[in-house]
């Protein structure tokens, strides 16, 4: 007699590289569908659509890995700094002590966090930087009795609220306006901030009642969109640790807790465009060179590396009792974000071959011009205008880019239909 094992056939699903590979591929489709299409570069020169070649497809991955450089280099350093922090024990200690101090009053948090991250989105258009936030507002709101879920939500809606209703933000509403007037349309300033503000504070107050509508789901009934196994092994990992009453930090936990908010608070200041907003501001900062050779209100990735890794070993050189393993956690954090940048360099080669291409450019001035020349009604070119932008903006990530290339041709359009060029505007950003 025969036995046979019945196993239960488990669908496999296509895992998040062999979904980037095959978005590379299906690009490379459409610059050979669309070869040989005009579009104008940004020097105002004619060009055309160029069909990708073997070698190009090929070398996009590595090509991805050069353009995302500082990006991938940032998140390397951050990974160090993460886990020469976690080695002190002073931010799980943290954790624990604030969930203690917040007892029944969980919910309060996501409001004042959320509103923090969108202040970073209104005034600079706060993205990457929020990398870090990731990790710690995972485990803050798992330990706190939530899930991961609503510790992504907070830094992810909370971020993005304030991008999109972007106010002194330079990257969006400044390339915007400066590519409009550029285009011999003028701006008026007051009601592009009035819509600003307006956009940020509804899209903020949706946002976090929201998250918040489900983070108390999810305290009240143990719920969550997680799977069982994916929620288990989140608890494991900060869920199920009994939190003593007599538990408090060190001496020694308690200064690597400030060295560590510090790092975060210098970083964002250090991304916002002080010149473009206050030039004495600017000024008085020159000081603060002395460490990257760049002033903050002028830092990039780069700059902001560099300090992540410096902190960290200042932390680690503080907080951990056996220094003698500080290399040894610097390279174990590095190798914790290799599928992260990995993620990050297939992602990024997908922007490089169409850039090489010229499909992004084409494709957006092809897309605006076919909604300039519809001559549909003004209220019902907004909408679409809107609708158009959210596409775009997954062809071409950078906001200022966007800006530069669409504005100048939305623009005069909008005023020609006597409709508000400031709306337009938000409509982009």
């Amino acid at each position: 007699m025969i036995h046979m094992s019945v196993q239960q056939k488990t669908r496999k699903r296509l895992g998040t590289y062999g979904i980037l590979l095959l978005v590379l591929l299906f690009v490379a489709i459409c610059t050979w569908l669309t070869n040989g299409q005009p579009y104008i570069t940004d020097e105002g020169e004619q060009a055309a659509v160029a069909g990708a070649t073997f070698q190009q497809i090929l070398m996009a991955p590595i090509a991805g890995f050069h353009n995302a450089g500082e990006v991938i280099g940032f998140v390397f350093c951050l990974g160090a700094f993460l886990a020469l922090v976690n080695a002190t024990g002073a931010l799980e200690t943290g954790i624990h002590v604030l969930v203690k101090k917040l007892k029944g009053k969980e919910l309060v948090l996501v409001w004042v966090l959320m509103f923090l991250f969108s202040v970073g989105g209104t005034t600079y258009g706060m993205g990457e930087e929020t990398v870090g936030f990731y990790i710690l507002l995972a485990a803050t709101m798992t330990a706190a009795g939530m899930d991961p879920v609503v510790g992504a939500a907070t830094v992810l809606l909370g971020a993005g609220s304030g991008v999109l209703g972007s106010t002194i933000n330079p990257f969006a509403t400044g390339a915007a306006v400066d590519a409009a007037r550029s285009a011999g349309v003028e701006v008026n300033m007051g009601i592009l901030y009035l819509e600003g503000v307006i956009l940020w504070l509804g899209t903020y107050l949706i946002s976090v009642v929201g998250v918040t509508k489900y983070a108390r789901h999810v305290i009240e009934t143990k719920g969550s969109i997680l799977t069982a196994d994916q929620l288990s092994e989140c608890q494991k990992a900060y869920g199920n640790m009994e939190i003593s009453d007599e538990e408090k930090l060190t001496g020694r936990q308690k200064v690597c807790m400030i060295i560590f908010a510090l790092t975060f608070v210098v970083m964002i200041l250090g991304f916002i465009p002080w010149g473009d907003l206050n030039e004495s501001i600017a000024d008085g900062l020159a000081w603060t060179s002395i460490l990257t050779g760049n002033a903050l209100g002028s830092w990039w990735f780069d700059d902001a590396a560099t300090w992540f890794m410096l902190m960290g070993i200042i932390i680690g050189i503080v907080g951990m009792t056996d220094r003698s393993k500080m290399a040894t956690t610097i390279i174990s954090g590095i190798g914790d974000m290799v599928s992260v940048n990995v993620v990050i360099a297939l992602a990024r080669a997908t922007a490089v071959l169409m850039s090489q291409t010229g499909l992004g450019s084409w494709m957006v001035q092809a897309s605006v011009t076919a909604l300039t020349q519809s001559g549909m009604p003004a209220a019902l070119f907004g909408f679409l205008d809107y609708i158009l932008h959210i596409g775009l903006s997954f062809l071409v990530p950078s906001s200022s880019g966007l800006a530069a290339l669409s504005a100048p041709i939305v623009s005069p359009i909008v005023s020609g239909l006597n409709w508000a060029v400031e709306t337009s505007i938000m409509c982009n950003v």
